[in-house]
C-alpha cells in the first residue's frame, strides 16, 4: 500500500449506468482556443460525448458547473475519440469519433454569449465515413511522411486495416493470420504500424508495404491472392511476448527517443524500433492502463502504470520511482496542461464507471509521532498458552469442512453448497431488484442461519413470471472462491386467492390431455376455500390486482377450459395447470402423460396486446418531441428576458413574461403526461410479456416442442427484459423472427442464402410487418417446421460465399439470447442456511 496519495485537483462523475474503456478518453485543445489549455474529451458506450475544461475548486467544494463545455447524445456507442488535424483544408484541430459502423469528424467552436452565462459551445459534423465492417479501434498520424495533416487507420473486428486520408478512403488490407483484434498504434519515426496479434506477438508493418500489397474484398480473397499472384503482405519484424497485450504506445514528444512501450498482462516491455528488447519489467499486479511520459527535470522517459488496486505507479526504466493511491481503478490515463494555474503534467484518469479525475503527484507533511512504548518483561508462559490455543483452533478449522444448504420451506427446494463459511448471499428475483445479504458466517456443524426477505406487488397488474435466482459466494477451506446458484418458483397462492367460478368470459383456451379427467380439488388443494363446486369440475382464481380466471373440467372428455376477461391473465393459471398435471400424474407413476393444445393459435387476441404496447411507444416518442420543442422555446424566452433585465435602458417586456409562464405550464403538463404514459407503457410491457409467455406455451403444446426448441422460441419472442428508448420489443422480435424464417424455417436454399441485415434496429412505423412474420412463423411450425440452430434443419445448406461466415455467426448470436424472466411481485420467503458435516453428499 502506498504511503502517498494522488493530489485531487479536479474530479467529476459522468452519468449513471454508463460504461467506458481505454479509447473513450483524449486530451487536447479541441476548440482551438490557442491558450494552451487542454480540454478533456470523454465518450461512452451509451453514446454520450462530453467536453470538459477543468478549473480548480476549493477543498471540500464540488467542481464548478462551467467546467463542462459540451454534452451531446450521439446515436451510436463511442468506441474511441482522438484529436488531430483531420480536415484537409484546415490547419485547426478536429475531433474524430469512432463508432462501430461509422467514423465521424467534428469541429468544436465557442460563441460568446450576451449574458453572464459565458461562451456557448457547439458540435458541428464536418464529414463522416460509413464503415462496411465493424470497427474495433483506430490510430492516426502522418502516414507516408505527410507532415501537414493526419490520416486515420481503423482496425475492424475481422482483421482489416482501413486507411482514410481526411475526407477520402484510401485502401484496406487484411492482416495475415488474424484471429482476434489487438491494440494498434502508429510509429512516425519508421512509418510503421504496430499491433499485438492473437499469436501473442508484436507485429510491425510498414505503410509502404501495406500500400502496395494485393487488394482484396474479403479475407478469403486475400489468402488466395497471396498464394497465387500479387504481393503478399508480410510483417517487417515480429517479437513473441507470450502474453496478451493491454496497450501499445510510441512516445512522440522526443524525436531523439526511439522506444516502443508494450503493456502486457504481467510484464512491461520497452522495445527498440527494430523489435529488439531494450528492457522488461515484471509486474506483481494486473495493470489496467499505462502512459509513457517525458520527465521534465531529468530529460528521460518515465512510464505511468495504473492497476486494479487503485494505484498509480511511476517507473523510470525498471525502477519504481513513485506510487500514489487513487479513489478508483483507472482504465484510461492521459497527460495534460493547464496554463490557468501554470500546472503542467496533470494526470487525467478515467474509470470504467465514469469517474473522471485530474490529479498530480505530491505529499502533505505528517505531524504524527509514534508514542513511546513502555518497556516491560514478556510473560513467556502466557505467550506459550495462547500459541497452543491458536494452534488447536487452526487444526480444528483445517479438518472441518462445512456444507451450506439453502432451503426454501414453502417451495420444498433443497440446494446444497460445499463451503467453510458464506461470504455473500444474493437473492435475485425476476425484476431488476437484487438483494445482497453480506457476511453470513457459519457458526458450527449442524447450525442453521435463517435469512428472511419480503416481496410485494410492484404494480396494479399481475406479474409476468414467478421465478427467481439465488446465488451464494463463499470460500473453500483452502481459500478458493466458489459460487453456487439455484432457481426457485414462488407459489401461485401468493398472488391470487380462490373465488367463485364464472361461466362466461371473453377469452377462452382449451388444454387437452391423454388421460381421464381428474378432480381439480386434488390438483389445487390450496384453492378450495370458496369453491362452490363439490365435484371439483370448476375452480376460479382471483388475482390481487383484480382479474379473475376460471378453470373448468369437462365431465365427458379429457379437456380443460381456462377463461378470463383478459387474454394475458390466463398465462399464470395455464402454466400452473400444466405443471401441476405433470406432477400429479408423475406421483401416480404414469410415464406417458402428455398435455396438448388442438389449436388454432389465438393470434388475433395476442396482436391486440402487441398493438396496445406499440401505441404507447409511439405516444412516448411524441411526448419526447413535444417536450424538446417546449424546452427550446422556454430557454429562448429566458435568454430574451435576461437581456431585457440587464439592459441599462428599461424597455417593455412585450408579454414575454406571460409567454414564459404559459410555456412553463405546457412543459409541466407534458412532463406529467409523459410520466403517466411511461407508467402505462411499463404495465403494457409486463402484459405483453405475459401474453407472449402464453403464446409460447400454446405453441409448445400444439407442436410438442422439446426443451431446446422451446428455449429458441422463448429467446426469439422475449429478447428484452424491458423497453429502452434505443431498442424496443417490436424491432428486436421482428429481427429474430425474420432470421428464423430465413434459416431453420426457410422453404428453399435461396431463402437461407439471404443473410440477416446487420443495420441498426429502429422503431417501425407500424406492426403490420411484425404480425405478418409471427403469423408466418406459426404457419410454418404447423406445417412441420423444426426450430434449430443449425441451418440444415429443413433444407440443404447453401454454399457460403466468402466473407459471410462472420455475419452468419452474428445472426445466430442475435437469435439465441439467454434470458432471465422478470418478476413484478412476490410475498415473504424464508431462506435457511444449514451447516452439515464435511462427509455429506452434495446434490
Amino acid at each position: 500500500m502506498s504511503l502517498f496519495k494522488a493530489r485531487d485537483w479536479w474530479a467529476a462523475v459522468l452519468g449513471e449506468g454508463e460504461e467506458f474503456d481505454q479509447g473513450c478518453l483524449c486530451v487536447g485543445d479541441v476548440d482551438n482556443s490557442g491558450s494552451g489549455h487542454d480540454k478533456i474529451v470523454v465518450g461512452s458506450y451509451m453514446g454520450m460525448l462530453r467536453v470538459f475544461s477543468p478549473h480548480p475548486a476549493k477543498p471540500g467544494e464540488p467542481s464548478p458547473a462551467h467546467s463542462q463545455l459540451l454534452e451531446v447524445q450521439l446515436r451510436d456507442p463511442v468506441i474511441q475519440v482522438e484529436v488531430g488535424k483531420f480536415v484537409s483544408c484546415s490547419d485547426l484541430l478536429h475531433l474524430a469519433v469512432l463508432h462501430p459502423r461509422k467514423l465521424s469528424v467534428y469541429s468544436i467552436s465557442g460563441t460568446a454569449g450576451n449574458v453572464e452565462h459565458g461562451v456557448q459551445y457547439q458540435l458541428k459534423r464536418v464529414y463522416e465515413h460509413n464503415l462496411q465492417r465493424t470497427a474495433c479501434n483506430m490510430t492516426y498520424g502522418t502516414f507516408g511522411g505527410v507532415t501537414d495533416h493526419h490520416s486515420m487507420c481503423i482496425q475492424s473486428m475481422d482483421g482489416m486495416l482501413m486507411f482514410f486520408e481526411q475526407e477520402s478512403y484510401s485502401f484496406g488490407r487484411f492482416l495475415p493470420g488474424f484471429l482476434l483484434p489487438g491494440p494498434l498504434c502508429y510509429c512516425s519515426r519508421t512509418d510503421t504500424f504496430l499491433t499485438v496479434s492473437s499469436a501473442r506477438q508484436v507485429e510491425s508493418y510498414r505503410y509502404e508495404t501495406l500500400a502496395v500489397a494485393t487488394d482484396a474484398e474479403t479475407r478469403q480473397d486475400a489468402e488466395q491472392h497471396g498464394k497465387t499472384a500479387g504481393k503478399r503482405l508480410t510483417a517487417d519484424w515480429t517479437l513473441v511476448l507470450g502474453e496478451q497485450a493491454l496497450d501499445l504506445s510510441v512516445p512522440s514528444f522526443s524525436p531523439s527517443s526511439s522506444s516502443i512501450f508494450v503493456c502486457g498482462e504481467r510484464n512491461l516491455y520497452c522495445l527498440k524500433d527494430n523489435g529488439h528488447i531494450r528492457f522488461m519489467k515484471k509486474l506483481e499486479y494486473n495493470p489496467s492502463c499505462f502512459l509513457p511520459y517525458s520527465s521534465v527535470s531529468e530529460g528521460t522517459t518515465n512510464t505511468l502504470v495504473g492497476n486494479h488496486n487503485n494505484m498509480l505507479l511511476v517507473y523510470q526504466d525498471v525502477t519504481l520511482k513513485w506510487a500514489a493511491q487513487l479513489s478508483c481503478s483507472p482504465v484510461a490515463s492521459r497527460a495534460g496542461c493547464n496554463h490557468y494555474v501554470d500546472l503542467k503534467g496533470v494526470v487525467v484518469t478515467l474509470s470504467n464507471e465514469g469517474h473522471l479525475q485530474c490529479s498530480y503527484m505530491g505529499t502533505d507533511p505528517s505531524f504524527f509521532s509514534t508514542p513511546k512504548v513502555d518497556a516491560r518483561e514478556q510473560d513467556y508462559s502466557q505467550i506459550d498458552t495462547e500459541m497452543k490455543s491458536l494452534q488447536r483452533v487452526i487444526r480444528q478449522a483445517t479438518r472441518t469442512q462445512a456444507v451450506l444448504r439453502i432451503l426454501f420451506p414453502v417451495l420444498s427446494t433443497l440446494f446444497k453448497v460445499l463451503s467453510r463459511h458464506v461470504c455473500v448471499l444474493t437473492v435475485c428475483c425476476v425484476s431488476k431488484t437484487v438483494f445482497f445479504f453480506v457476511c453470513l458466517f457459519y457458526t458450527g456443524v449442524g447450525s442453521t442461519t435463517v435469512v428472511a426477505f419480503s416481496a410485494f406487488l410492484n404494480g396494479q397488474y399481475p406479474p409476468a413470471d414467478l421465478t427467481g435466482d439465488v446465488a451464494v459466494s463463499y470460500s473453500s477451506p483452502t481459500g478458493i472462491p466458489r459460487v453456487a446458484q439455484c432457481k426457485f418458483s414462488l407459489p401461485l397462492r401468493l398472488v391470487c386467492c380462490p373465488s367463485a367460478p364464472s361461466k362466461n368470459a371473453k377469452y377462452k383456451i382449451t388444454v387437452d390431455t391423454n388421460k381421464p379427467p381428474v378432480n381439480l380439488s386434488e390438483v389445487f388443494p390450496d384453492f378450495l376455500e370458496k369453491s362452490e363446486d363439490k365435484e371439483g369440475n370448476a375452480l376460479a382464481f382471483h388475482f390481487l390486482s383484480g382479474p379473475r380466471v376460471t378453470v373448468m373440467a369437462s365431465k365427458t372428455s379429457q379437456r380443460y377450459r381456462i377463461q378470463s376477461e383478459s387474454f394475458e391473465d390466463i398465462w399464470l393459471v395455464a402454466k400452473e395447470l400444466v405443471q401441476r398435471f405433470d406432477r400429479h400424474f408423475a406421483k401416480q407413476g404414469v410415464k406417458d402423460f402428455r398435455n396438448s393444445f388442438a389449436g388454432p393459435i389465438p393470434l388475433a387476441e395476442y396482436f391486440e396486446t402487441v398493438d396496445h404496447h406499440f401505441e404507447l411507444r409511439v405516444s412516448a416518442e411524441k411526448y419526447q418531441d413535444l417536450l424538446s420543442e417546449r424546452a427550446v422555446q422556454f430557454r429562448a424566452i429566458q435568454r430574451r428576458l435576461l437581456t431585457r433585465f440587464k439592459d441599462k435602458t428599461p424597455a417593455p417586456l412585450q408579454n414575454l413574461d406571460t409567454l414564459m409562464e404559459g410555456t412553463y405550464r405546457q412543459v409541466i403538463a407534458l412532463a406529467d403526461a409523459a410520466e403517466e404514459n411511461r407508467a402505462c407503457l411499463n404495465q403494457a410491457f409486463v402484459r405483453l410479456r405475459s401474453a407472449t409467455h402464453l403464446l409460447i406455451l400454446l405453441v409448445s403444446l400444439w407442436q410438442g416442442l422439446n426443451t431446446e426448441q422451446n428455449a429458441i422460441l422463448e429467446a426469439t419472442l422475449l429478447p428484452l427484459l424491458q423497453d429502452t428508448p434505443q431498442l424496443g420489443w417490436e424491432e428486436s422480435v421482428d429481427a429474430a423472427v425474420s432470421h428464423l424464417l430465413r434459416t431453420c424455417l426457410s422453404r428453399s436454399p435461396k431463402d437461407q442464402a439471404l443473410s440477416l441485415s446487420t443495420s441498426q434496429l429502429n422503431m417501425p412505423k407500424d406492426t403490420v410487418r411484425l404480425k405478418k412474420h409471427i403469423t408466418l412463423l406459426c404457419d410454418r411450425l404447423g406445417k412441420g417446421g423444426r426450430l434449430s440452430l443449425a441451418s440444415e434443419a429443413n433444407v440443404p445448406t447453401p454454399v457460403m460465399m466468402p466473407g459471410e461466415r462472420g455475419e452468419e455467426c452474428l445472426c445466430v448470436s442475435r437469435c439465441v439470447v439467454l434470458m432471465t424472466n422478470q418478476l413484478d411481485h412476490f410475498p415473504s420467503v424464508v431462506l435457511s442456511l444449514v451447516s452439515t458435516p464435511s462427509n455429506t453428499a452434495v446434490d
